[in-house]
């Protein structure tokens, strides 16, 4: 298979879009965006302030509109947020225009790999397992419905993810 135009890589918080998408952009020779930065980037401001002053909902518009014109480019890795499936058209937009990979991780590793970060509005909670167990029962059906390739990430390092992702597609 030649590789696809666009590869966009959805999946939950901590599932590693942003690290594997920087390296896989590398192997094909494609730009890397990450739609969280871009969303950052375009408003000035970071996502855990619009969350505070527009709630999620605010955010979700946000991100749904950059999700539109991201998948709309050509020759691009786009590492989209945890959430970005929830948007039907956004689904629609991305299962579409691009080849579609679910970075699928479990929930331990996510609470491993997010427990630092203080940017992360949905696990500022007392229990972070709990919301996380949720979101991954809510959005899991909706990364299946689009994805193209599932790769596991757990205790998996960057490149061997990349790798393994490079080789389906090429």
């Amino acid at each position: 298979m030649k590789h696809p135009k666009n590869v966009f890589l959805i999946g939950p918080m901590g599932a590693g879009k942003s690290a594997v998408g920087r390296q896989l952009a590398r192997m094909l020779h494609l730009s890397f965006v990450d739609s969280d930065e871009e969303i950052e980037s375009r408003t000035g401001v970071d996502i855990p302030f619009i969350f505070e002053k527009e709630g999620e909902e605010g955010f979700r518009t946000r991100e749904a509109k950059v999700i539109d014109d991201l998948s709309g480019r050509d020759g691009i890795v786009l590492a989209t947020g945890g959430g970005a499936v929830i948007d039907r058209q956004s689904r629609s937009h991305l299962g579409a225009r691009g080849f579609v990979v679910y970075l699928k991780t479990s929930v331990d590793q996510q609470l491993a790999r997010t427990r630092r970060g203080r940017d992360r509005p949905l696990l500022e909670q007392d229990d972070p397992r709990v919301v996380l167990e949720q979101l991954m029962l809510t959005r899991e059906p909706m990364y299946l419905e689009i994805a193209d390739l599932t790769v596991d990430t757990d205790g998996r390092k960057v490149n061997a993810v990349a790798n393994e992702i490079y080789e389906a597609i090429t």
